[in-house]
């Protein structure tokens, strides 16, 4: 494994309001190559300059959000001619961004959640009107669920517009779809089993999604083998439109009626003990350590 990678940099916590949880990625990542016999070592740009990454022969980004996941990274590590893993500059760009990523998949005739973008100018009473409630209001470049609300009674659109904005100026109000909560995790040219999200909160939200242990995940995720197979391949188009490759994964909601609606995209999934790419790999028979060693091999330059 030391010839065929080489010297491997784990890049892991960075400056984004995901560190804690890249972190945890990351430990995940680097302990997995090096049971593996592959020569990895941690590397976090909030530490060390990334000149430092000179004379890496390839790079696992573990990073999650921004300055790790927006393509800023991608963009480094392609000037240095280093090799990465997940997408390149522009898919981890838009990818990032949910308006965009919305537009594209709109032009590219896949179904999305109504919504509409919202600044301090809207009229938040007919956002409300238009999209019905409950209804999500989100900051356009976070992950993990950071400053999302779930606006369930009237007038409460503005005070979620007001949190979603302290944390990006760009805020994006989603039309509730609430019939299930379901992911795909991309690996290569395939999509991995569907996994249907279970919270026991009033929606997927940061500790659902990292800490508590009462979140299920089923898998197989209870739908008919058409209908996955249908989105499987649909989730594989939303992922290819936007430039992904390598890995990543594409959340999807289903309404009461059956249809489905792609949500957002993700190009750097978790890694950590509660990551949903993981337990997909499983439940298709390639362990952890496997999937790993997997998305390292898939690492290529933009």
């Amino acid at each position: 494994m030391q010839q065929k990678f080489g010297k491997v940099a784990v890049l892991m916590g960075g400056t984004s309001a995901e560190r804690k949880v890249s972190l945890k990625s990351g430990a995940g990542v680097l302990a997995a190559l090096q049971r593996q016999g592959v020569d990895a070592h941690a590397f976090d740009p909030a530490e060390q300059p990334l000149d430092a990454l000179k004379g890496y022969d390839r790079a696992f980004i573990a990073l999650h959000g921004r300055y790790g996941e927006d393509g800023t990274i991608q963009g480094a590590l392609d000037l240095m001619g280093i090799p990465f893993t997940g997408p390149g500059v522009m898919a981890s760009a838009v990818g990032m961004d949910k308006f965009r990523t919305k537009l594209i998949w709109q032009a590219a005739g896949l179904p999305v959640p109504e919504y509409a973008m919202l600044g301090a100018d809207s009229h938040f009473d007919e956002v409300e009107e238009q999209l019905g409630l409950p209804l999500f209001v989100k900051p356009v470049r976070e992950g993990s669920s950071i400053g999302v609300s779930m606006v369930t009674t009237e007038g409460g659109l503005r005070a979620a517009w007001q949190e979603a904005a302290r944390h990006d100026p760009l805020v994006i109000a989603e039309a509730g779809v609430m019939g299930g909560e379901y992911t795909v995790g991309i690996l290569g040219d395939r999509a991995l089993p569907i996994i249907k999200i279970e919270p026991t909160t009033a929606f997927y939200d940061y500790d659902a999604k990292y800490f508590r242990d009462d979140t299920r995940y089923l898998c197989p995720c209870g739908l008919s083998a058409e209908k996955e197979a249908e989105i499987q391949a649909g989730a594989l188009k939303a992922f290819q439109v936007l430039g992904g490759k390598g890995w990543g994964r594409v959340d999807f909601l289903m309404d009461e009626a059956g249809r489905h609606y792609f949500l957002e995209v993700n190009t750097s999934p978790g890694m950590t003990d509660h990551s949903l790419v993981p337990m997909a790999a499983r439940v298709a028979g390639m362990d952890y350590d496997q999937l790993v060693l997997q998305v390292l091999s898939l690492a290529g330059r933009d």
